[in-house]
């Protein structure tokens, strides 16, 4: 039996004025020097704030985990987007968020 690798399912697919597209990007960034400070809660609330940025920015996160010093991330954007321009409004977004509700972690980060 032969095994199907690549499939392109209708409802997986976006339309737009005239073109058709499916833009999927595994995001991986990781925490200044890879210190484990995304932990005892403030990964649930990483979580959320790149969730309401998504939703800001209109682009989908289909799946998202955080780790203690990493998270990955595979978004679906848009073909108007560049790809550096997300990455720069979500870890910028981020961090500026976390550090204003959690300032010990500029601390622990300096």
């Amino acid at each position: 039996m032969e095994k199907e690798i690549f499939n392109i399912n209708k409802n997986q697919l976006s339309y737009g004025r005239g073109y058709v597209y499916s833009l999927q990007y595994h995001l991986v960034w990781c925490t200044k020097y890879r210190k484990k400070v995304l932990k005892d809660g403030i990964d649930l609330e990483c979580k959320k704030m790149l969730q309401d940025l998504a939703e800001e920015y209109q682009f989908q996160i289909l799946a998202m985990e955080v780790m203690p010093d990493h998270i990955h991330m595979l978004v679906d954007c848009r073909p108007q987007f560049y790809i550096s321009d997300m990455i720069k409004i979500m870890k910028g977004n981020l961090a500026r968020q976390m550090f204003l509700v959690h300032p010990e972690l500029k601390k622990e980060l300096w």
